[in-house]
């Protein structure tokens, strides 16, 4: 690999001895993670029937390496939401933040979605979360990324920070900002960042990173946790964004929280700042690690405005526009999912209870997606397959990862299958995969055309 020359007389001047060890990282391949959903199955089920080379990694319980030889996006699994594959050292961030169910959070720069799904993991689809990407193209991966993980209590916006902190003002018990970065803690999985790298970008960077914090904290109620990563070892962009946060916001101070024993901390000297606190935040080196370069901070909000009192200005929906979303659980469900329904258009959500008006938002996904009110009659959506489970259906046609069924489902092809007329949740060794009807043994297929494998893909 090529690394910037200016990039790595700064490294050797920074790391001195360990310099070395950290150059030869960049000789060895990288190492790959996949973080099983807990949302959707327990890390000892999965792993009774995991079809992977798995070893743990050890700063997170639900997160492991695998094999070079394992294709895990490659597998019908991937495609029912059971596991999200993740960079390894990427996976300590929302471990940090530690979100408590019935919490609101924010997730202020967050495509793809992995952070976001580890977020919603812990809340176990109790509270909020708002996952926002400010890139039109990004925020809709991120947002295809939530519905796969089956998802309910997330909205999903393309929207600026200082757009979202006009409206969030003191909401969030806890925000994550894992800020655009210069990515040179990435170089070794991504050739694109290494050749885009310069001084002024790590500038710009670090220039934008603290705009954007500056409006994280609007919306952090007192006593919140503010966390900031970057995939980077850039001090610009780390300690240096965190000192200059630190003088100017008073009310905040950095919080000391337990970490995996291989992490480092933070390098106040690289900065040449008195603040001997910095030394609480954090460093993953990957000469330390099975993992890529991190930095994260814990910032505590000790005082500042009340906290935020929920204004319902949402409107009530006419129950008799969506009789047959009604008709439709009635028929095909054990138990009718409720909440606060709204339309989009023909789309029908639960939205979260928590999120304030969608007025003058730009809004990719506003809740729990259910499907589309058509013409006397509703069809469900794949995100609401994705999050419903074999005891909720009451009708289930149950496939094995290894089946050749399995595979023509996800091809699109209709299937011959017996049993009643009517809508299915199918299943790839009981977890939900998606929808298929039934007519004359013959299942018509809906998984998403998008979504489909091709020859290639398989």
């Amino acid at each position: 690999m090529h690394l910037p020359k200016d990039f790595l007389k700064r490294m050797q001047g920074f790391m001195q001895e360990e310099y070395e060890a950290f150059v030869e990282t960049y000789k060895e391949n990288k190492v790959q993670g996949l973080r099983i959903n807990t949302l959707k199955i327990s890390v000892e089920d999965f792993l009774n029937f995991n079809p992977f080379h798995l070893k743990h990694i050890p700063w997170i319980e639900e997160g492991f390496y695998y094999g070079t030889e394992d294709k895990p996006g490659k597998h019908p699994y991937h495609e029912a939401g059971l596991y999200y594959i993740q960079e390894p050292s990427a996976m300590a961030v929302a471990t940090i933040l530690d979100p408590k169910p019935r919490e609101r959070i924010l997730d202020l720069c967050a495509a793809p979605g992995g952070k976001s799904t580890h977020i919603a993991a812990r809340l176990k689809h109790e509270g909020f979360l708002l996952s926002n990407e400010i890139h039109p193209s990004r925020a809709k991966i991120l947002s295809q990324n939530i519905e796969r993980m089956g998802i309910k209590n997330c909205v999903v916006t393309n929207e600026s920070p200082e757009r979202l902190a006009q409206r969030f003002q003191n909401f969030f018990h806890r925000i994550l900002v894992d800020a655009p970065c210069s990515g040179e803690g990435m170089f070794r999985k991504d050739v694109e960042a290494c050749e885009q790298w310069s001084m002024e970008k790590v500038a710009s960077c670090a220039r934008r990173q603290l705009d954007i914090l500056e409006q994280a904290v609007k919306m952090l109620m007192p006593e919140g946790r503010l966390v900031y990563s970057t995939c980077t070892f850039s001090p610009e962009e780390n300690e240096g964004v965190i000192d200059q946060f630190l003088k100017k916001y008073h009310e905040f101070s950095i919080e000391a929280v337990e970490i995996y024993h291989g992490f480092g901390g933070g390098k106040p000297e690289w900065i040449k700042s008195e603040n001997e606190g910095l030394r609480k935040t954090i460093r993953l080196w990957p000469h330390r690690i099975q993992g890529e370069g991190h930095y994260i901070a814990v910032l505590k909000k000790n005082d500042g405005d009340g906290e935020y009192k929920i204004k319902n200005s949402k409107k009530e929906i006419d129950r008799k526009a969506i009789k047959d979303y009604f008709c439709f659980a009635e028929e095909y469900l054990h138990k009718i999912p409720e909440g606060e329904y709204i339309l989009f258009g023909e789309q029908l959500y639960i939205m979260p209870k928590e999120m304030i008006s969608l007025e003058y938002l730009k809004i990719l996904r506003p809740g729990w997606h259910l499907g589309t009110m058509k013409k006397n009659r509703f069809e469900p959506s794949h995100a609401f397959a994705l999050a419903l489970t074999e005891k909720e259906a009451k009708n289930n046609i149950c496939f094995s990862a290894e089946s050749k069924e399995i595979l023509s489902y996800l091809k699109g092809d209709p299937l011959s299958v017996d049993g009643k007329k009517g809508w299915h949740l199918i299943h790839v060794d009981g977890y939900s995969l998606g929808w298929g009807k039934l007519a004359n043994n013959v299942l018509k297929n809906h998984y998403p055309k998008g979504l489909r494998w091709t020859v290639d893909s398989v």
